[in-house]
């Protein structure tokens, strides 16, 4: 019984082992420079989008019209010169960082400590869905079949209010999309962001950097706290029309008083945001 014992652990182990060198070889062939220069495009392709977000939010601001979400500035750059191309070009940068991001959660945090591992897990693999569902709209876009940020986000909460746990479901996704903004908001508090630089010098221009992430990563944690709120409203009031996305929470911050300025700052936040993604895009650690 013993020897039957020993001889499943050592098969076992050998399974392990092998399964471990596939892994390290998986590992080795992601780690190319192909990979790294695509997803090093996601992350330009990123802030275009937040920038464009940004201006749109300050033209909001100051009197004019336009949609302040993704798809609303997507489909400013699409009706473009040259929108079709740039609008595949951004898909495959999307696609390309999607697939960097789920190497980081499965491949490369296998080799971290049980704690930061499952941290790893969620927050790699939030943006891998994130990421994936940029490429998809840069592809729609590309294809001339561009969705509406705002009426999506209000079929989505629809057909979960419409499930057996739609409430759940819709308070579940609020919280989803409030502990996002939250952690957003804590790593341009506490510059969480440093460590993704490979160059961060104590000169004028890197507290410029520093200034930029900071300001960038709490307007893009606050309009996410202004979307999830959104959603659970919209639980709340189990009402879909409640939940209107990044467009409709920042056009409702007219509507209060100091809105306008709360608006003005948070445009310039996304701005910066999308300032960050380049300098990220250029001398981050990949």
């Amino acid at each position: 019984m013993r020897e039957g014992t020993v001889a499943t652990t050592d098969s076992s182990a050998g399974l392990r082992g092998r399964a471990s060198r596939a892994a390290d070889a998986v590992e080795h062939v992601s780690d190319t420079r192909a990979l790294d220069v695509v997803a090093r495009l996601g992350f330009g392709a990123l802030a275009v989008v937040h920038i464009l977000i940004g201006l749109i939010a300050l033209r909001i601001a100051v009197g004019g019209n336009g949609e302040a979400e993704p798809t609303g500035a997507l489909e400013e750059v699409a009706e473009g010169p040259a929108g079709t191309a740039l609008m595949w070009i951004c898909a495959v940068g999307c696609a390309g960082l999607a697939l960097w991001q789920f190497s980081e959660a499965t491949l490369r945090a296998r080799h971290l400590p049980r704690k930061q591992r499952i941290g790893k897990h969620i927050s790699s693999g939030s943006l891998v869905i994130i990421y994936g569902s940029m490429a998809a709209t840069f592809a729609r876009f590309a294809l001339g079949d561009g969705p509406d940020s705002s009426e999506s986000t209000v079929d989505f909460t629809r057909t979960l209010l419409a499930s057996a746990f739609g409430v759940l479901l819709v308070f579940v996704t609020a919280g989803i999309i409030l502990g996002i903004g939250v952690h957003f908001v804590v790593k341009g508090v506490r510059r969480n962001f440093r460590p993704e630089l490979r160059t961060f010098e104590d000169t004028a221009r890197g507290r410029v950097i520093e200034v930029v992430g900071v300001v960038g990563h709490i307007a893009k944690g606050l309009a996410l706290l202004l979307v999830g709120g959104l959603f659970v409203i919209a639980g709340l009031d189990r009402d879909a029309q409640e939940s209107t996305g990044l467009d409709g929470s920042l056009k409702a911050l007219q509507y209060h008083p100091l809105g306008a300025h709360v608006l003005t700052a948070v445009a310039l936040g996304l701005i910066c945001y999308g300032a960050f993604a380049v300098i990220r895009s250029v001398f981050g650690r990949m």
